[in-house]
C-alpha cells in the first residue's frame, strides 16, 4: 500500500470497501454507472469519489466535481483528471458542513450516507449543493439482515431498505423519485460470504469470480424481474424549488 493510499484508508475506511465495487470489479462499476447515469444532469458532484474509478466513466458532462474528505485522495484525483478541463477535484468534508459555492444539477453519493448517524441532516446538506429541481442519487448498502463485521469495521451506522431511505429523504424535506433494491444475487452472495461465513470482508478470489460471472446475470435479472431484495438500494431524490412543499414524516 502506498503512503497516499494509507492516508486515504485511515481517513475513509474505503480500502476495505474496494472489495465492494473497487478497481478489481470493472463490470460492477459499469453496472452501477448504467443505473445511476440516467438520473444525472449535465453538471455532477461525486461525494466520496475516492480514487475516481466511478467518476472516470462519465463523458460529455459540462462540469464534473470529484471530491473526497482525504487530501491525499484529492491529490490523486487531481492527477488522474489533470487533462480533463471539465473536471474539478477538491476536498469536501460533509462532517464540517461542506457545500459547493456553485451548485450542480446532480450529487452522487455511493456508499456514503450510511457512515453518518444523522442521515437526514447530511441529505439536507447535500441538497445545498444542488440546483432547485435537481437530483441526489444515492447508492447505499441494503437490509440490516446483511449487517455484519464488515459493516462494523468500516463504520456503517445502518443498512437501508427502500422504506427507510424514503423516510430519511422525507425528513430532509426532499422528494423521492425512486428507491428500490438492486443486485439480488449480490445480496445472496453477501449473506453467504459475510454473514453466514462470518468473514470480515469478501475474499479477493470470490470478488473476481463475482465480477466476471454474477454481475452479467444480475443485469439480466434486474431487467426481467421485479427485484424484492438486493445488496444495495438505489435512491433518486429531488431537491424542491423554493416554496415547493414536500411530504415530511
Amino acid at each position: 500500500m502506498s503512503a497516499e493510499e494509507g492516508a486515504f484508508a485511515r481517513a475513509t475506511g474505503r480500502t476495505a470497501e474496494r472489495e465492494d465495487g473497487g478497481p478489481d470489479k470493472p463490470r460492477y462499476r459499469r453496472y452501477q454507472y448504467d443505473l445511476i447515469a440516467p438520473h444525472c444532469g449535465r453538471s455532477v458532484l461525486e461525494v466520496g469519489a475516492g480514487l475516481g474509478e466511478f467518476a472516470a466513466q462519465f463523458t460529455g458532462l459540462e462540469r464534473l466535481v470529484v471530491t473526497d474528505v482525504d487530501p491525499d485522495a484529492v491529490g490523486l484525483l487531481k492527477d488522474r483528471f489533470a487533462s480533463a478541463s471539465e473536471v474539478e477535484a477538491m476536498q469536501f468534508d460533509l462532517s464540517s458542513g461542506a457545500r459547493l459555492e456553485r451548485p450542480v444539477e446532480t450529487v452522487i453519493a455511493i456508499n456514503v450516507l450510511e457512515h453518518f448517524e444523522d442521515d437526514a441532516e447530511i441529505l439536507r446538506q447535500l441538497a445545498g449543493s444542488v440546483t432547485p429541481g435537481g437530483t441526489i442519487v444515492l447508492w447505499v448498502p441494503a437490509y440490516m439482515s446483511l449487517y455484519g463485521e464488515f459493516d462494523r469495521k468500516v463504520g456503517h451506522f445502518r443498512r437501508y431498505t427502500p422504506a427507510t431511505l424514503r423516510d430519511a429523504a422525507r425528513r430532509a424535506g426532499l422528494g423521492v423519485t425512486l428507491a428500490r433494491p438492486v443486485n439480488l444475487l449480490g445480496g445472496l452472495a453477501w449473506w453467504a460470504a459475510v454473514r453466514m461465513g462470518k468473514a470480515g470482508s469478501p475474499k479477493a478470489g470470490a470478488v473476481g469470480l463475482y465480477d466476471k460471472v454474477i454481475v452479467p446475470v444480475t443485469r439480466v435479472l434486474d431487467r426481467a424481474l421485479p427485484i424484492p431484495f438486493g445488496q444495495s438500494v438505489l435512491g433518486v431524490l429531488r431537491v424542491p424549488h423554493d416554496g415547493e412543499r414536500t411530504t415530511r414524516d
